[in-house]
């Protein structure tokens, strides 16, 4: 995968797949410990041991329509990669939560990708499921919780046509309001 946009949508799709109901991610960017994190916690179905064991295996997939599952298996080679490290606590009953730790200054970094459009269409694409998204860039970021903004919209769903504008426009402002508050400078979102 080239992006952790990409890793994150993946084990997204996991979590959804595990009937999870509230997703947690958290994207850490320190320049201090020089690290970049990415952790996805989910309340699904969880893993016994023996499946834990194959999750990463690029050859075991629980799926039916495709007989192999490289995405955490990449993942972990990525963050390898980069002198990092991935892991994985999982119980059944209990959920999952993958942690994802990169060099943040490693020539083999993957890009960040389009986090913005990657979260939105999560958001939208599952209007039945609630996230929370954190994002850190050093001292500065921003949390997101579709608990809230379901909770602002009353009985409009958070794929209505009329509300989707609008929760791409939130995200992209809370996106370049972190980016300029970290010192970095503002990106146009389409």
């Amino acid at each position: 995968m080239k992006s952790i946009a990409y890793h994150m949508l993946d084990i997204v799709h996991n979590a959804l797949r595990a009937k999870a109901t509230v997703v947690d991610i958290a994207l850490i960017e320190d320049d201090h410990s020089d690290l970049l994190r990415l952790q996805v916690s989910d309340n699904g179905s969880g893993m016994d041991g023996a499946t834990l064991q194959r999750a990463i295996d690029p050859y075991y997939t629980s799926r039916k329509t495709r007989h192999v599952g490289l995405g955490l298996s990449l993942l972990k080679q990525n963050c390898e990669r980069t002198d990092g490290r991935m892991r994985i606590h999982s119980r059944p009953g209990a959920g999952t939560t993958v942690r994802a730790d990169f060099v943040k200054s490693h020539l083999d970094l993957p890009a960040i990708g389009d986090m913005p459009g990657t979260l939105y269409q999560i958001i939208v694409g599952n209007p039945d499921r609630d996230f929370i998204y954190h994002h850190r860039i050093n001292t500065v970021g921003f949390d997101l919780d579709t608990r809230h903004i379901r909770e602002a919209l009353e009985e409009w769903p958070l794929d209505h046509p009329r509300i989707k504008g609008d929760i791409r426009e939130l995200i992209g402002c809370c996106f370049d309001q972190m980016i300029q508050d970290s010192g970095g400078s503002v990106i146009e979102h389409p």
